[in-house]
């Protein structure tokens, strides 16, 4: 009877040693195609997460939704006032206010998208330690947030048009492929810093000084034409340059499109979300490790 006992024991711990033998790792798609797949899968995830952050952002706040007209309003006052009126600078017969809107439109969802996918990661960490999802989901569930200040300001910038009477022409129409565009230069460098970040928490000091920088070397309160002929060129290596020139161009309709330098910048976006995706996929299997 002990013998038997004993045998049985034995069969169950050796079932229960082979059992611990097989693991089961669940890790993301090593091919391309199956991290894609896992995706789309996961979509249900991006919806939920970008919503949640919608209603966080505005959740408990005086103001509400209106923050996200106020404050490119007052920046566009100011910087009327400083390059319009003080500083004299040519509109091509384009309303100032209006020039400077059609360009704090897309700078304002970059700044916002950059700086809310570059957290994204670290403001999930207990999301990111303990279930399996592309973590591509976050940053980009992230830009939405985003968008939906842009919608929300471009409100002003209908009323600003309506008050100034100045009407848009057909070129209009391409306007979601700027904001597809304005989508793609936040998404590259959101990714590379929310990675960066994950590991080196100093990104987030670094960032808000990048943004604030940015805005002044961006053809924000001025045009791109006022710069000289001769730096033209490189001046457009800022991938910023391109996208609010194409908001000009699309929105103000006088404005002329400096082709050459809007290729550079395009080319810039392109590679910096080449990088961005690149680095973010090599790096993301270790995000729970080290977050």
């Amino acid at each position: 009877m002990v013998t038997d006992t004993r045998l049985r024991r034995s069969a169950k711990y050796s079932r229960h040693y082979k059992i611990m033998e097989h693991k089961i790792v669940i890790e993301a798609g090593t091919g391309s195609r199956q991290y894609w797949i896992d995706i789309i899968r996961f979509r249900e995830l991006f919806y939920f997460l970008a919503w949640r952050d919608v209603l966080v952002r505005y959740k408990q706040t005086v103001v509400g939704v209106a923050w996200a007209v106020i404050r490119p309003l007052l920046m566009m006052i100011v910087f009327s006032v400083v390059f319009g009126q003080l500083a004299k600078l040519p509109s091509d017969g384009i309303p100032y206010p209006i020039l400077v809107f059609a360009a704090l439109l897309p700078w304002q969802f970059f700044a916002s998208a950059l700086s809310e996918s570059s957290n994204s990661l670290v403001g999930n960490a207990n999301l990111v330690s303990k279930i399996y999802f592309p973590r591509l989901v976050l940053p980009t569930s992230s830009v939405i947030v985003a968008f939906v200040d842009f919608v929300i300001s471009f409100s002003i910038l209908l009323g600003l048009m309506t008050w100034y009477g100045f009407y848009p022409t057909a070129r209009i129409f391409c306007l979601p492929l700027f904001i597809g565009l304005a989508f793609i230069a936040a998404l590259g460098p959101g990714l590379l810093v929310a990675a960066l970040n994950v590991r080196f928490r100093d990104f987030r000091y670094v960032i808000p000084f990048v943004v604030q920088m940015g805005l002044y070397v961006s053809p924000v309160g001025f045009q791109s034409s006022v710069v000289p002929e001769k730096w033209r060129l490189l001046y457009s290596m800022n991938p910023m340059v391109g996208v609010i020139d194409g908001f000009r161009w699309a929105i103000c309709g006088n404005t002329e499109l400096y082709l050459p330098g809007f290729l550079l910048s395009l080319s810039f976006v392109a590679i910096m979300l080449i990088a961005g995706l690149a680095f973010f996929r090599k790096t993301e299997r270790t995000f729970a490790d080290v977050i």
